[in-house]
């Protein structure tokens, strides 16, 4: 199994994008990328931890690549937006991939060289390519929150 870890926005429609995926094993939403140990969903709001709502996923790389997950990932957001989804702004909705190999690393550059230039967006893409750092976890209301609230992707 390998990992992988996007930011797109609410993590909420993220782990909707993915969750479902062939070849995901699991997804967890929570934070990373600031600077605060622990962070609750309410420090990461104040703007003060410089987290990232993000989600985790663990997929089996015999029945899907992290190139397919990097697809979904171009496809569930608006990557030429800074610091915001939607009607969610703040920096904790930035995009974001954290990396957790050199291959991975190489594979979102090349992916987000080829996006950039397909003529497909009008404006230039924002999304960091950076380390993983440390996932904090968020709290259990936000894991499957639409599955749990009856509802779907919000994108």
């Amino acid at each position: 199994m390998e990992k992988a870890t996007f930011a797109a926005g609410c993590f909420w429609g993220v782990e909707d994008a993915f969750m479902d995926a062939p070849g995901v094993v699991a997804t967890r939403v929570g934070y990373t990328g600031g600077r605060t140990e622990n962070p609750t969903y309410g420090d990461v709001c104040s703007h003060a931890t410089g987290h990232a709502e993000a989600v985790e996923i663990t997929f089996d790389p015999s029945l899907t690549t992290y190139e397919r997950l990097l697809d979904l990932f171009w496809e569930c957001h608006n990557p030429t937006q800074l610091n915001r989804q939607g009607p969610d702004v703040g920096d904790q909705y930035r995009s974001a991939i954290f990396y957790h190999s050199e291959e991975q690393r190489q594979a979102a550059e090349a992916a987000l060289e080829r996006l950039d230039h397909s003529g497909r967006l009008r404006r230039r893409i924002v999304t960091e390519i950076v380390p993983a750092a440390t996932f904090w976890e968020a709290e259990a209301y936000h894991q499957k929150y639409h599955l749990k609230q009856g509802g779907g992707c919000g994108f």
